[in-house]
């Protein structure tokens, strides 16, 4: 991350999402930040540059933004308690389904793009991909998406790879409007990505729980050998 891009972060309006563009826009990058709220218009030194409204299941609506960000960090979502039918759908929509047509928007854009330089998407998953989070709809929505995340990154081609880099993040609970007992705070979890994502690799893990460390990379190597199985499959097809 040397030269100075335009960076997009959904989510921007919450705790770590005002914190990633703080440490973004302090270290000289344009900070395109997307939120629900139609409150969100201030501009000042600590704000995105820009402010992009959207609504989910209209992600598509968003391509020409897209088109103009070089790193997009997809980190917004719900925690909802509620045990509703209806809490359910809401969860695999906005934490699930709503990163992964991100994913795939950005993935078109960037296997079309003609620069030199590969364009870039993190995607906070959560530890509860695999570890407990007490709360049902969000651990299965979370699993939901991590394990897209993790069969795209796989099957991507090489050159493909050489278009599009893709990094999982897996955060522990840190402190926020949706969990206001976390243990990290949200600048410390910023940094730390920020620091992390400078490193060539796909999973970036901050958390005090030190079985994070150990399960998730076991899972991350299990997918890449189910993929390496896969293609291997597909070519002897």
């Amino acid at each position: 991350m040397n030269e100075l891009k335009t960076i997009g972060i959904t989510g921007a309006s919450g705790a770590l999402g005002k914190e990633l563009t703080k440490i973004f826009r302090k270290k000289g990058y344009k900070v395109m930040g997307f939120t629900h709220s139609k409150n969100n218009s201030e501009i000042n030194n600590d704000s995105p540059n820009e402010w992009i409204e959207w609504q989910c299941g209209k992600e598509f609506l968003l391509k020409e933004h897209l088109k103009k960000i070089d790193i997009l960090i997809l980190n917004h979502g719900i925690y909802d308690l509620s045990k509703e039918n209806s809490n359910y759908e809401n969860s695999i929509e906005i934490n699930a389904l709503s990163k992964f047509k991100f994913l795939n928007l950005f993935e078109e854009i960037a296997f079309k793009n003609n620069s030199p330089i590969a364009k870039e998407i993190w995607i906070n998953t959560s530890e509860a991909e695999i570890l407990p989070a007490l709360n049902p709809s969000y651990e299965i929505s979370k699993s939901l998406i991590g394990q897209l995340v993790s069969f795209k990154k796989n099957l991507l081609n090489n050159h493909e790879k050489k278009k599009l880099k893709i990094k999982k993040i897996i955060l522990g609970p840190f402190k926020s409007e949706l969990n206001p007992i976390g243990v990290m705070s949200a600048e410390f979890v910023s940094n730390n990505i920020y620091n992390f994502a400078n490193l060539n690799i796909f999973l970036i893990i901050i958390s005090p729980n030190p079985l994070s460390y150990i399960l998730f990379p076991i899972k991350e190597l299990y997918f890449f050998l189910y993929c390496k199985f896969l293609n291997i499959a597909k070519i002897n097809n």
